[in-house]
Order: structure tokens, then C-alpha cells, then sequence
């Protein structure tokens, strides 16, 4: 299984993997590596059973989306702007989480320089649950939309576990362009402003090796209309 070589090689450089974390060492480690692999959950949330019923119903349109999110953090605000057009249901879920503060007060639990900054996690509300952060979600799943949308820098995409229809909560912003992602994970939308806050998060201090020094907090995600966003 390819999966177990992939393990075996963060042991190789200490590092561990879990949940819905999106698969890639630190550019600097992996060099011309190519092939990331979906890893497996540690948990699964409560209700996957139901497979998708409780999944947000899309009513978004082809092309550019008239909202957009404003990603409010600790050091400072981003904003993105949605693929309906390529990823409708994905858009619609996020929508409606953040619609609801699902997001809020949550954080980038996972930083790599020059790949990626993941967030969505709830359990990253408490910080008694680390060492289980990247396994949580909304309790549904959501089915992949993979796309010919590139994964470069300021792509918005979701992560998921080894199960191609895992994504729930959890996303990440790509800091560098890693293309090999394409067709694997499900780009929904861009950065279009903010590459500041992008590049303060991804360069912040890191142990373990991915774990920021510092908690970069996600205070809020609104959705807004997209004229009162420029």
C-alpha cells in the first residue's frame, strides 16, 4: 500500500500525520518529490453514516460568485473568492458553516512554508483537544468536485482524509503552488486579498515540525456581498 510508504518516510523525518492534515512534507525536505497521498482519518464524525443527507443543497450559479469570504485572523484579514462555477457544492458548504460561526475562533492549527496553512478544525476551539486536531469536522461529508483548477499560490481548496469523498470542515490555502494536488483535492476559490496575512502564517515559527509557535487565530469568516469586500 502506498500509503505505508509515505508513513514510513515522515517517520524517517519525525513526522507524524493525522486526520484530514493534507500529505506533504516541508518543501525543503521533499525536494522533487511529486505524489502526495491522502492519509487515513484517526476518527470519523458522528453522523457519516447518513453518507452526505445532511450535505448543504447548492442553488449557486455558473462563474464567479457575487459573496465572497472575509477571513478575519490574528494577523489580519484575507479575502477569498469563489469557483462556483467548478466546485458548487463545496462553495455552498463553506458558505453555510461559516454563515453559522462555525469557523469562528477556530485556527491554522497546521503551517508548512511554501506549501500550505490548514484550518476548519473545531477542536481547535479547545486547547486541552491538540493532539486531536485535524480530525474534526461538521459531522457529514461533502462529495469531491475535483477540477482542473490549479493548485497555486492563494487556492482555497479542501482537505479530506484517504477517502475521496471525506472533505467536511477542514480547508487550506496553498502558500506555494503545489500542482501535484490537482484532480486529488477539490479547489474552490482564491485569495484576492490579503497576501500579506497569507505569507505572515505560512512563514510563522513551527514546531512538530507543522504546529505553529503561535496560535494563528481564525477570530471570523463572514460571507459577504462581494462589492463591499474591494
Amino acid at each position: 500500500m502506498l500509503l505505508l510508504a509515505a508513513e514510513a518516510t515522515w517517520a524517517a523525518h519525525g513526522i507524524s500525520n493525522s486526520g484530514r492534515d493534507i500529505i506533504g512534507l516541508p518543501w525543503e525536505i521533499h525536494g522533487l518529490m511529486k505524489l502526495l497521498l491522502p492519509i487515513c482519518a484517526l476518527s470519523l464524525c458522528v453522523g457519516l453514516g447518513s453518507a452526505w443527507a445532511d450535505e448543504p443543497k447548492s442553488d449557486a450559479k455558473a462563474g464567479k460568485s457575487n459573496e465572497v469570504a472575509v477571513i478575519k485572523t490574528s494577523e489580519g484579514d484575507m479575502v477569498i473568492e469563489f469557483w462556483p462555477d467548478v466546485a458548487p457544492k463545496t462553495v455552498e458548504n463553506f458558505k453555510t458553516l461559516a454563515k453559522k460561526g462555525f469557523y469562528d475562533g477556530t485556527c491554522f492549527h497546521r503551517v508548512i512554508k511554501g506549501f500550505m496553512i490548514q484550518g476548519g478544525d473545531p477542536l481547535t476551539k479547545d486547547a486541552s483537544q491538540e493532539e486531536r486536531w485535524g480530525t474534526g469536522g461538521p459531522g457529514y461529508n461533502v462529495k469531491a468536485e475535483f477540477n482542473d483548477r490549479h493548485h497555486d499560490r492563494g487556492v482555497i481548496s479542501m482537505a479530506r482524509s484517504s477517502d475521496p469523498d471525506s472533505a467536511g470542515s477542514q480547508f487550506f490555502i496553498c502558500h506555494g503552488s503545489p500542482r501535484q494536488l490537482d484532480h486529488q483535492y477539490t479547489a474552490f476559490g482564491k485569495l484576492i486579498k490579503g497576501e500579506d496575512v497569507l505569507e505572515k502564517i505560512a512563514t510563522t515559527p513551527t514546531h512538530r515540525p507543522d504546529r505553529p509557535d503561535k496560535r494563528m487565530a481564525i477570530e471570523s469568516i463572514k460571507i459577504v456581498p462581494a462589492d463591499s469586500a474591494k
